[in-house]
């Protein structure tokens, strides 16, 4: 079992660096060459349809509804296999390279390209949707387990067990501690927030099918994550928060000169917004770290068999590197989010102090 354990290891640390590499080289025949933006962008951007694979030259694509609303003809469902760059239909294409909204849906109006209303379900809503779904099933599965049996008899087993040992070092290492007595009201967001960053982290390394949507590479995924918290440290922070925020304990003549409260409104924002930058700019830089990696393989394919075929090898012991650097990410982001969100909330709903 444990050899069967170390190869079934090997091939899940393999699959990402070949998968990739396999995708770079499709890209690179349609052109004569690797074209890095295309090559990038294809894997961290979001699209409109989620590409599976190429078969034979032939790309395997799951078309998701396009839903737009015009500001002139209403509002248009269709499948996005009906637009291409350059296509149009029913009055809306993609805008081409260079131009404005760049690989966005537009419509071609008398007044040039507007960009309509639009709540597709792109890739990423999709990789949303997808995660969601899997994290309800993870948490209906631990459930399960303890309906059927009783804790304080017997120690949980296998998966159930797993999530056990995860959440108890969630709430007693960082939310128990960095909040206090009444930590129990932000547990399930807290816990909620960990597991949906960490699955979409893990989803994001895997580069097929349903995996490899950028999710928490996406800015606007982290920002709404942190609003959350935002939300949750200032709508339900304590009368002493607020005080302290409004209404300082320092001297005369700097309350007279309202800088500290400007200061600390400032830092209401500022808090969520590192949260928001921590969490995009580690996730995309790993992505985009590993992808030119494997870039390599290709942009020195000109230089020469002997030196592209060794460069290959070291790519590929690298790239396997790189990927368990990205699974050690995918935990430490979800465990440093949750953290400073509990640190945060704590600091939000700290007691004055008494003598």
């Amino acid at each position: 079992m444990r050899r069967i354990g170390i190869i079934l290891l090997t091939i899940a640390l393999l699959l990402p660096a070949c998968a990739v590499t396999a995708h770079a080289a499709t890209t690179a025949e349609k052109g004569g060459g690797l074209d890095m933006k295309e090559y990038l962008f294809g894997h961290i951007g979001d699209s409109y349809g989620w590409h599976v694979t190429t078969i034979n030259g032939h790309h395997v694509t799951i078309h998701l509804p396009v839903i737009l609303h015009s500001s002139t003809s209403g509002w248009h469902a269709f499948s996005s296999k009906h637009i291409e760059e350059g296509e149009v239909y029913e009055g809306f294409r993609l805008a081409a390279t260079g131009e404005k909204h760049e690989g966005k849906l537009v419509e071609e109006t008398a007044d040039g390209l507007v960009k309509p209303l639009d709540i597709s379900i792109t890739k990423n809503v999709a990789g949303i949707m997808f995660s969601s779904l899997l994290l309800i099933l993870i948490v209906l599965s631990t459930a399960r387990w303890y309906r059927k049996h009783d804790a304080m008899e017997e120690a949980p087993q296998g998966f159930a067990g797993v999530m056990e040992m995860v959440i108890t070092m969630i709430e007693d290492d960082i939310i128990k501690d960095s909040i206090g007595k009444d930590y129990k009201r932000y547990s399930p967001y807290l816990l909620t927030a960990f597991f949906f960053i960490f699955i979409n982290n893990l989803l994001g390394i895997v580069p097929f099918f349903p995996g490899g949507a950028n999710i928490t590479g996406n800015i606007a995924v982290t920002l709404a994550l942190a609003m959350c918290t935002f939300i949750a440290i200032n709508v339900f922070g304590n009368k002493h928060y607020w005080k302290d925020i409004l209404w300082p304990d320092v001297p005369v003549f700097l309350k007279a000169i309202p800088l500290m409260p400007v200061i600390e409104i400032m830092g209401m924002f500022t808090k969520p917004f590192s949260l928001m930058v921590r969490l995009f700019a580690n996730i995309l830089a790993g992505h985009i770290m590993l992808l030119g990696v494997v870039a390599m393989i290709f942009l020195t394919a000109s230089l020469g068999p002997a030196i592209n075929s060794g460069l290959s090898v070291v790519v590929v012991i690298f790239g396997v590197f790189m990927d368990v650097l990205e699974l050690l990410v995918a935990f430490l982001q979800a465990y440093v989010f949750t953290m400073l969100s509990a640190v945060f909330i704590g600091l939000s709903r700290q007691e004055p102090e008494t003598e």
